[in-house]
């Protein structure tokens, strides 16, 4: 069995330093004779010649030492990896308890760095991306709605029900226990589009019956009414189908359950918050505003005012 010997310069027996540099050296050499310290110093030194002098104890100090028995390497730094497997705990709790430890512990010495790898980084610059695009989608989405009602407080009351969501969502993952992971932020931008869906769908109806005079309230009530069993065969439907995918039924459930409950939870808030919330919401934000259009555009300013005539 091979072990290693720390071999340090001999200050009395090296030679001058105007010969060459001297440097400590770790060797490893066969186990036999290792309970006969005297036998490592007769170890021979290679040379060129041949000659059988000197040997090792002539030029160095022979002693017992420790030393790694691998070096790892990441970009050219040597590191020391501390790996854990987790069950029963979430990814990203793991690693806010892991990043308290290293807080705990204190500032690392002069040159050393500590670093948390594996899958931490991958999951926290996916749910970045998840977040990013999300509010982005959103910002698109008022633009849009903002351009087709020529309207920005419009826009403003179809969006209204995206807390709702939200809370529904976090309800829903609370009381199944469940983690905001990838699968359930998913789940959550999915429950976002049917509810603006929804939402269009009252206010455009709304909005045309108020510019026809009707007063907001009544337009609302009555855009509500008329739109009802669309908004609830749409939530119904779609809850329905994410029930199967809750439960986390078959082999590999688990995976996709938290999807199917952040629907569930995101759907049921905002249809409840699309027939309550938005309407009370438009009957108070358009109650002055004008029936007048906005648009520039000649055909949309013959169509209002062939309108005014009909109704008058």
């Amino acid at each position: 069995m091979p072990f290693g010997l720390l071999v340090e310069p001999d200050e009395k027996n090296s030679a001058p330093a105007s010969l060459g540099r001297t440097a400590s050296a770790v060797a490893c050499t066969s186990a036999s004779g290792s309970s006969r310290p005297w036998a490592r110093n007769a170890l021979h030194v290679s040379m060129p010649d041949g000659a059988s002098r000197p040997l090792v104890g002539d030029v160095a100090q022979v002693s017992y030492g420790t030393m790694p028995g691998e070096y790892d390497r990441y970009n050219q730094q040597r590191m020391i990896t501390i790996t854990a497997n987790i069950a029963g705990k979430d990814l990203g709790g793991v690693a806010q308890e892991v990043e308290a430890a290293i807080k705990r512990v204190g500032d690392p010495p002069r040159g050393v760095t500590v670093n948390v790898r594996g899958q931490v980084p991958p999951m926290r610059q996916t749910l970045f991306g998840l977040e990013v695009g999300l509010l982005v989608a959103v910002g698109v989405i008022f633009l849009m709605l903002a351009a087709n009602f020529q309207s920005m407080r419009v826009a403003f009351v179809s969006l209204v029900t995206l807390p709702a969501v939200m809370a529904g969502v976090a309800i829903a993952l609370w009381i199944t226990g469940t983690t905001l992971n990838v699968q359930s932020f998913m789940g959550a931008i999915m429950a976002i589009g049917v509810s603006v869906a929804n939402a269009i769908l009252l206010v455009t109806f709304a909005e045309a019956a108020r510019r026809d005079g009707m007063p907001a309230a009544e337009a609302v009530v009555a855009g509500a009414i008329s739109r009802l069993r669309p908004i609830l065969m749409t939530s119904i439907a779609m809850i329905a189908g994410m029930i199967p995918i809750a439960l986390a039924l078959g082999e590999g459930g688990e995976q996709t359950a938290p999807l199917g409950r952040a629907v569930i939870g995101g759907l049921s808030a905002s249809t409840i918050a699309v027939l309550t919330i938005l309407p009370l919401t438009f009957a108070i934000v358009q109650r002055r505003a004008s029936r007048e259009s906005a648009s520039l555009h000649p055909d949309d300013l013959a169509a209002h005012v062939d309108g005014r005539r009909d109704t008058q």
